[in-house]
């Protein structure tokens, strides 16, 4: 009876919490929990030190009626309100690393790294980095000039006296984001989880008591209830979609050499297809596609000629975050994106080849070509379920930002509702996975 009411209460904790009580209780693995935490201490202290000669008054007015910049805080984890030295976070380097995914089919080189195990994906690494600093370069020097034209900062430029100011608050920027991605790379080592995207989870958490306190203040007790339902129920659905996948059957046929003859022996598996293989990627791309419209208008908003400044005022209007033709162009794109980006995850892992070379194939189809077209038929069907799913992931929190007023963050949620709840997937497993690990050596033992 103890034992089984033990076991009662122990189903009753949370998977996460309890791998990682069970972990604390661990020494190496609370060694790593604890360095952890401590590389996030680090990244949330530089997300508070703020840039010279910026008065953090007029920037406060800028982001309050500013739904773009409100946005860009967001990828920064709250770093851009206060223009701090972390205002770009690691969002450079991811973008870099969609740009190496995405070319790699059209390099042979950067392919044939992709086959070259450990030490390929070592240069592959290398080769994101690089491109990590120019693109932050150009990143860091498009928000600071976007925050001038909207009365938040002043004196930037890259002429006369205003050059060498500029330049330094640019390389600050470039070198605390190339210092985050090292972070991550450190909690990769000695760490726990995936430490990019563990930066990114610690930033979105740490913007969580500000959502919630615009919600409460903007809509009072009512609108913070509707904001609750509506994160259960997308959290619900996330766990659901990220985890589903359909298992394709395969067979393996093995030759064994035993007593001088051959024996043939077959074994049985599966190829697990992911009804979201695409992640969040999809929607980061929706996203970023869908500022540069306002990134212009915000732009030419000041423009001295009267026909620009007309333009810039009906883009700004036209692709509001509010406005249909902004959510449907999000929903639209987030689609579309889905199918392009798991194509190109496909193309990558050349499955039928694979397959070939393993001696494994799927019952009913024959080895090669018609099992290539076998998954890809089957993987598109299944897509379309990911595909409207993200689309509907994109679009909820626009359709809450209408019932709840006064929350511009809420037409952004969903991107990070997807990077928290993969990330605490990802790390529930990596605990889950150190701590079997464990318990078999004891078992040796």
């Amino acid at each position: 009876m103890a034992l089984s009411s033990q076991a009662q209460r122990n189903s009753r904790i949370p998977r996460l919490l309890r791998a990682s009580i069970d972990a604390f209780r661990q020494p190496d693995l609370r060694s790593k929990l604890l360095f952890t935490f401590a590389m996030l201490v680090v990244f949330r202290f530089l997300a508070h030190v703020p840039m010279p000669n910026v008065n953090q008054t007029l920037l406060k007015q800028a982001f309050a009626s500013n739904s773009l910049l409100n946005f860009l805080n967001f990828f920064s984890g709250g770093g851009l309100r206060r223009l701090s030295v972390a205002a770009m976070g690691v969002y450079p380097y991811i973008t870099a690393q969609i740009v190496v995914q995405l070319v790699t089919p059209i390099f042979p080189r950067l392919k044939a790294l992709t086959q070259e195990g450990e030490q390929g994906q070592q240069k592959l690494q290398q080769y994101t980095a690089w491109m990590t600093v120019p693109m932050a370069a150009i990143q860091g020097y498009a928000q600071l000039q976007i925050l001038q034209r909207l009365g938040g900062i002043s004196g930037v430029g890259l002429t006369g006296s205003e050059a060498l100011p500029t330049v330094a608050m640019i390389s600050s920027m470039v070198g605390v984001t190339m210092f985050l991605v090292w972070l991550g790379q450190l909690i990769d080592e000695r760490g726990i989880g995936n430490g990019v995207s563990v930066i990114i989870f610690a930033g979105i958490i740490a913007n969580l008591p500000s959502v919630l306190s615009a919600v409460f203040n903007g809509s009072g007790f009512g609108g913070a209830v509707l904001l609750v339902g509506v994160s259960l129920a997308l959290v619900v659905a996330i766990v659901i979609f990220n985890e589903a996948q359909r298992r394709v059957p395969v067979q393996y046929a093995r030759s064994l050499f035993r007593g001088g003859r051959m024996y043939r022996q077959s074994g049985s598996s599966y190829v697990p297809l992911r009804v979201n293989s695409a992640g969040m990627i999809p929607l980061l791309f929706a996203f970023t596609i869908m500022t540069l419209p306002q990134f212009a208008a915000q732009y030419f908003l000041g423009s001295p000629t009267a026909w620009v400044r007309d333009v810039a005022h009906a883009m700004d209007f036209a692709f509001n975050v509010r406005g249909v033709i902004y959510q449907a162009s999000v929903f639209t794109l987030t689609v579309a994106f889905t199918f392009f980006y798991t194509m190109v995850i496909y193309q990558q892992q050349n499955l039928a080849e694979n397959l070939q070379k393993q001696g494994g194939f799927i019952p009913g189809i024959r080895p090669g070509r018609p099992t290539n077209e076998y998954i890809l038929r089957v993987l598109t069907r299944i897509t379309w379920a990911g595909a409207l799913f993200l689309g509907l992931v994109a679009v909820v929190p626009f359709l809450a930002t209408r019932w709840v007023a006064n929350v511009p963050a809420l037409t952004i949620s969903s991107t990070g509702f997807l990077i928290v709840v993969g990330v605490v997937i990802d790390t529930m497993k990596q605990l889950e996975a150190q701590l079997l690990m464990r318990t078999y050596e004891g078992f040796i033992r």
